[in-house]
């Protein structure tokens, strides 16, 4: 038979108390407006650095687009991790752990692990310099060692670099020691194509040229008129000529393959025939 004093046991045991349930309510109040807190900082924090940004490009002391867009990549990053670990440092005392305590702890085990992290200071500095120096920025396309594609991000400490196969390749700040930078300046477009030992080689230059000149209407890309170059090599197939083209950066891949297009119409329309690789067959007898 179950007593009274079993039931108070019971109570006192299982059952939260209404002083318990007021501190439990008032806890989750207070973790509850630190994230909501969090979460508001970061969205305003962000839009407040896009618009500073923005003016900044616009301003007196201009920075470029590119530029602009890989600082604030950078800053939105710094600026999650700061506002996490100060709603992290702000809900601990709620469950009674000693900030104090736990700050003096971190001091001395960062001594005790900083020659352990040299390399993340090695990456951290190099992303500064990356920065700083305007090596490359978000949305660049690059060679970083034997990594080609386009800049996604630049962290803290790493920089992602997609490749135009799909790959996300993800490399080390402090690990960076040579980079192509295909995006800075303009570029230069190379076509060659063959014609045959028999054809006329000052026609098809006239030809090709008078073409040529009609091109830039057709392509903003195209920075300059192309350039007829001439013969480039006397080859088994036929006789090489070459085309060379300004262009706009990473352009000259489309401006490569519509010159090609073009200069295949032009040479059938007046019957100059490109060579091919032929196969010549002698009976000794």
């Amino acid at each position: 038979m179950i007593n009274g004093k079993d039931i108070q046991t019971f109570i006192d045991k299982y059952i939260i108390s209404e002083n318990e349930w007021s501190i439990l309510l008032s806890a989750t109040i207070r973790i509850a407006l630190i994230i909501i807190g969090a979460i508001l900082a970061i969205k305003y924090g962000k839009k407040v650095i896009r618009k500073v940004l923005k003016v900044q490009v616009r301003g007196p002391l201009q920075v470029s687009e590119r530029r602009s867009l890989t600082l604030v990549k950078l800053l939105e990053s710094v600026l999650v991790y700061v506002v996490f670990f100060i709603a992290v440092i702000s809900i601990l005392p709620i469950f009674h752990v000693e900030i104090k305590g736990l700050l003096v702890g971190a001091g001395v085990g960062g001594v005790a692990l900083g020659f352990g992290a040299q390399s993340l200071v090695k990456d951290i500095i190099s992303g500064f310099f990356i920065l700083f120096e305007d090596q490359f920025s978000v949305g660049d396309f690059v060679r970083i060692q034997n990594f080609e594609g386009t800049v996604k991000e630049i962290g803290l400490r790493t920089t992602k670099v997609r490749a135009s196969t799909g790959e996300l390749h993800i490399i080390q700040n402090g690990l960076i020691t040579e980079v192509t930078n295909f995006s800075l300046n303009n570029a230069i477009a190379i076509i060659d194509f063959n014609i045959t030992y028999e054809g006329d080689i000052e026609h098809a230059q006239q030809v090709i040229e008078a073409h040529l000149e009609t091109m830039p209407k057709q392509y903003e890309e195209m920075v300059d008129t192309p350039k007829f170059l001439g013969v480039q090599n006397l080859g088994p197939a036929g006789v090489t000529l070459r085309i060379t083209s300004e262009v706009k950066p990473m352009t000259q891949f489309k401006i490569s393959r519509a010159i090609r297009k073009e200069i295949k119409e032009v040479l059938e329309a007046n019957n100059i025939e490109i060579s091919f690789p032929k196969m010549v067959l002698y009976n000794q007898q």
